[in-house]
């Protein structure tokens, strides 16, 4: 089939929403319109054996469930049967809803659930109620789409096809179940291109799988790159979706090509992945986009306290309110090791922004960097233009991965900064306003695949990513005011002043006022000239509390002051204390000598804080901070330039005012 003749078909049988206009919304369209042509589909595909199916049905009446369903499937010669003997031809006017629901009925169970998910049952009754199914029905039988008439992968175009006149009819809420188009193209084609010497030998069976399938788009498109460059290969599509909806359009688009659609799985990935121990080629995935892990909690703690690295996420765990980085953790537990059976795998997944550097080091969120970072997982990482999804605007990112990188890529990662690579859509379909034409895809994944600098493409190596926070103290130096009225005052406000007897209290104000000094530049000096007095004052026993809450509330930091020592050692002021981020390809003693003793000559790196996985002076954290990398200086406008807009808006601002004066 012709391009055209795609488009022709796919228009064709949208037209049955002139037939819905006026008593469905234009969002329910595709609701309707997609289920039909699933069933039509599947009649065609099951004509040929028709006869063959209903005389097995016959004779296998008596057989158990699971013994006749094999024996109907090889009567049908497909993954799937009906054994009614109604199609659409065979409905009549009369009783349309219940012979249509009684046909649908009569499917084996992995096509029935399509329909089931599709609510086609209310669909069919809803069409009935508003008199239209019959006339629904003729349409849908006047289309071929028999197998010798459509292909299933050019089925699948116009599936396809149907599927976005569906997202773009629903705009409001497409974005949750569907990626656009452009955006999917770009993402698998750069999985794919760095592998295709090795997809294009002959007889070569790759498997692909998204974790949040949607309508399968991904699967979809990773079917189609395969077969432009090599008709002869095989993607065994593997997928899992939480949308009944989406799943059961996803599993719909698979049956129509032909695909095991045992492998399309419904639920939540994060909670219950129900293909646990499966690992594929490739992964692709548009997971939402800041959406917290609340519900799931419970089994994610659980998975990441009790299996470590034996399960999927050993590296830490992102804060609740965005499982971003869970997905990606996810797929990674997917991919296959390098072996003499399997060449690796690679995966592309578009992110938000905060995966790249929320969290500091030693979070969740950096020790999951540094996972990746450290394995030498990450080969890429692609910033899109603004505006390109139906649901939000934000700017996003592509991480391509691959544990098989070639030699030149080892220990790398490549940037391209692809946001102003974009044209802009004659029509906004919610918050879409931009897309990747044909040219920007070819541009960027020739950039992905010559690995070169360019001023939208920078090779950094992964430590490059990397620093330690090391702790910073700077001695304790008080200044005390035995005198001072605001701090005598704030110290009897205290809860462990008003737990003192009177008696004491009285003692300690006595001893205070004693004192021959106003200002304290030694503790120890203090605390002598403190005791001593209390000593005169008072006949009560002095407790050790009391020094401290003292200490607390009359001093305060003095750089003219002596250093505060226990044991001859200086005390750190906690109020002081400061972290610096050392480049983790630099010693931190350089680093601290250059950048910090200059400025605090007295300040030391506190040793004792080390990374608990190598056991070096300070926390290993990782961030990508992607905009710095591609940031270029604007210098200002000159004076005469501003001064010259100064005064067009004054004389514009004066011809305004003797206008209205006039």
């Amino acid at each position: 089939m012709e391009h055209i003749s795609i488009s022709s078909l796919a228009s064709f049988i949208w037209s049955v929403a002139d037939l819905l206009r006026g008593d469905f919304k234009q969002s329910q369209y595709g609701r309707i319109i997609l289920p039909f042509t699933v069933l039509r589909r599947l009649e065609c595909v099951l004509e040929a054996t028709k006869d063959n199916v209903l005389a097995q049905a016959e004779a296998t009446k008596a057989l158990p469930e699971n013994a006749r369903e094999k024996l109907l499937l090889n009567a049908a010669g497909q993954n799937f049967y009906n054994a009614s003997p109604l199609n659409l031809n065979r409905l009549g006017e009369n009783n349309t809803g219940d012979n249509l629901d009684a046909y649908v009925r009569a499917f084996s169970k992995d096509a029935r659930e399509i329909f089931e998910h599709f609510n086609f049952v209310n669909t069919i009754y809803g069409l009935d109620d508003a008199n239209i199914l019959y006339q629904v029905v003729q349409k849908f039988r006047e289309v071929d789409l028999s197998p010798d008439t459509v292909d299933n992968y050019h089925m699948g175009l116009v599936f396809e096809e149907l599927i976005r006149r569906f997202a773009e009819s629903s705009n409001e809420t497409a974005g949750e179940h569907f990626t656009p188009r452009d955006i999917v193209r770009l993402t698998t084609s750069l999985v794919f291109s760095g592998d295709d010497a090795a997809l294009t030998k002959p007889g070569v069976v790759r498997s692909i799988y998204d974790p949040t399938a949607g309508t399968g788009g991904f699967l979809s498109s990773g079917m189609e790159y395969l077969k432009e460059i090599n008709e002869n290969a095989r993607l065994a599509t593997y997928g899992q979706e939480l949308n009944p909806e989406s799943y059961a359009i996803c599993k719909a688009d698979m049956l129509i090509k032909g695909q095991d659609i045992s492998n399309i799985k419904l639920g939540n990935t994060l909670s219950d992945d129900q293909l646990e121990f499966e690992r594929f080629d490739y992964c692709l995935s548009n997971p939402p986009f800041g959406v917290d892990w609340k519900k799931v909690e419970k089994r994610i703690n659980d998975e990441h306290k009790l299996k470590g690295f034996n399960g999927r996420f050993g590296a830490g765990l992102p804060r609740v309110s965005d499982g971003s980085l869970l997905f990606l953790m996810h797929l990674i537990s997917k991919m296959k090791p390098v072996s003499d059976k399997s060449e690796g795998s690679r995966i592309g997944i578009i992110l938000n922004g905060s995966p790249l550097f929320t969290g500091g080091a030693g979070s969740g969120e950096s020790e999951i960097r540094r996972y990746i970072l450290e394995r030498d997982l990450l080969d890429a990482l692609i910033a899109l233009p603004t505006d390109m999804f139906y649901n939000t605007g934000i700017a996003t990112y592509i991480w391509v991965l691959s544990n098989h990188k070639p030699a030149e890529r080892k220990g790398k990662v490549l940037l391209i900064n692809a946001s102003d690579m974009h044209s802009s859509m004659r029509k906004s379909l919610g918050s879409k306003r931009k897309f990747l034409d044909d040219d920007a895809i070819s541009t960027i994944v020739d950039l992905y695949s010559r690995y070169e600098q360019s001023p939208i493409a920078k090779i950094f190596n992964t430590t490059d990513f990397g620093y330690r926070r090391i702790t910073v103290e700077r001695p304790l130096k008080l200044a005390l005011y035995p005198h001072d009225a605001e701090r005598l005052n704030s110290l009897q406000q205290q809860n462990a002043w008003a737990k003192l007897a009177d008696e004491l209290q009285q003692g300690i104000l006595s001893a205070l006022a004693a004192m021959p000094q106003d200002k304290y530049l030694s503790r120890d000096g203090f605390k002598k000239a403190f005791t001593k007095a209390f000593a005169a004052a008072s006949t009560s026993k002095l407790p050790a509390p009391v020094i401290k809450l003292l200490l607390s509330q009359l001093g305060e930091q003095d750089d003219t002051a002596e250093i505060c020592q226990t044991k001859g050692e200086p005390e750190p002021a906690t109020e002081l204390r400061d972290n610096e981020n050392v480049p983790l390809n630099e010693d931190i003693d350089v680093y601290f000598r250059r950048e910090v003793l200059p400025h605090v000559p007295d300040a030391w790196i506190d040793t004792s804080k080390t990374d608990p996985l190598d056991g070096k002076v300070g926390l290993v954290g990782y961030e990508i901070p992607f905009n710095r990398h591609f940031y270029q200086y604007q210098p200002p406008r000159s004076l005469g330039e501003i001064d010259a807009d100064l005064d067009a808006v004054a004389k514009d601002i004066m011809q305004l005012l003797a206008e209205v004066h006039s």
